[in-house]
């Protein structure tokens, strides 16, 4: 199984878990070192997070990957915020920075690039997927979500 497929697999197992705890999973990362995985996990909710919250999730999902043996093997676990840059994964991050500065790369080229900053001007279904426009210095860039490699709330002072 690849690191990605782990990834979706864990969040599959510890989504009711976060949930549970009045939290909500905003992403996971699952990474294949050398020797060992590294599992990031990333929560969140309106009051914020802190440091209680992340110590009692990361014992709560350490215990449940556990029992599932996934990843498999030897594996550190990071859970925390995610941070002033979130990360943008769900349909509703995408809508919740509508107007906001997004940092988007892709796995392929699109008007000559793969990297794109500037505003989230629209989040769009089409008949082929789902669309993030992005407008760069007056040019509006539509994005297919599925060509997203990885998208963030760029923050601004």
């Amino acid at each position: 199984m690849a690191a990605g497929t782990y990834g979706a697999r864990i969040r599959e197992i510890i989504e009711p878990v976060v949930e549970s705890e009045g939290l909500e999973l905003i992403d996971v990362e699952c990474h294949r070192g050398k020797a060992r995985w590294l599992v990031r996990i990333y929560i969140d909710c309106e009051r914020g997070v802190n440091v209680d919250d992340c110590a009692k999730v990361s014992h709560l999902a350490g215990d449940v990957l556990s029992v599932y043996d996934v990843p498999p093997g030897p594996y550190d676990l990071e859970v925390s915020s995610p941070g002033l840059d979130r990360p943008l994964v769900r349909d509703k991050d995408f809508v919740a920075c509508l107007g906001k500065t997004v940092k988007i790369r892709t796995r392929d080229s699109i008007d000559g690039r793969k990297n794109f900053k500037g505003c989230l001007v629209d989040y769009v279904a089409e008949e082929a997927g789902r669309v993030i426009v992005v407008d760069i210095e007056g040019k509006h860039y539509r994005i297919p979500r599925n060509l997203i490699d990885r998208a963030n709330l760029k923050y601004e002072p």
